[in-house]
């Protein structure tokens, strides 16, 4: 059974954590994970520009070493971006050296691309584990200078076993005020991906939402 909704027991096990934010206001906050990636990453773009909506984007550090020109339309579009490692490791896999490394790696590398210097950029740096998976070690050496960014929204879009209706469905179910919505602009995500985004986006600002950036 695929889990859309985070559950108490995972945000109590890890609360210093971002999973949502305040619930007081019709408020989204969409993500998207794996890019930056050519046409993908520009559609998503395009689609979050018709709403004047803001997200957040976890990038892979060689996704912007060989695509540096769309990480900038990110950028240049008042997007936030975050720090997704260098080379997209599961944290529980990974020795806690190797893993520490691949982040500063792609941490330097974000920084590298940052043509356009946009101070609400550098407030709050940002980490978001790739597969949600990160030993207690290395969350503790990332969380002095990164917030570690959650979801309490899983798309699916990512699984091939997910039609884009249900990726739809189930991730308009279960957003509400503050959630934190998590995508994946990647080659693997995109039928799904861009069958529930324009949607989601079309709903919920018909329903009166802001989508903003972390």
């Amino acid at each position: 059974m695929f889990i859309h909704k985070t559950n108490f027991l995972m945000r109590a096990l890890y609360p210093d954590f971002i999973w949502n934010i305040k619930r007081d206001e019709k408020v989204i906050y969409l993500t998207f994970d794996d890019g930056p990636i050519p046409d993908i990453t520009e559609f998503v773009l395009e689609e979050l520009a018709k709403y004047q909506a803001k997200a957040t984007f976890f990038c892979i550090g060689d996704n912007v070493r060989k695509h540096p020109e769309v990480f900038q339309k990110i950028i240049q579009q008042g997007h936030a971006v975050g720090n997704h490692t260098f080379n997209h490791l599961k944290g529980w896999k990974t020795e806690d050296e190797l893993y520490l490394k691949n982040f500063k790696e792609c941490e330097a590398i974000l920084e590298n691309g940052f043509q356009i210097k946009n101070d609400s950029l550098f407030t709050k740096k940002k980490f978001r584990p790739p597969y949600g998976r990160i030993k207690k070690n290395q969350a503790k050496a990332i969380l002095p200078s990164h917030e570690i960014i959650m979801w309490d929204v899983l798309s699916g879009d990512f699984s091939q076993e997910l039609s884009p209706e249900k990726v739809l469905k189930k991730t308009m179910q279960h957003t509400e005020n503050g959630s934190i919505v998590l995508f994946h602009d990647s080659i693997k995500a995109n039928t799904n991906m861009s069958y529930a985004l324009p949607r989601v986006l079309s709903h919920f600002s018909e329903k009166g939402f802001t989508f903003k950036a972390l």
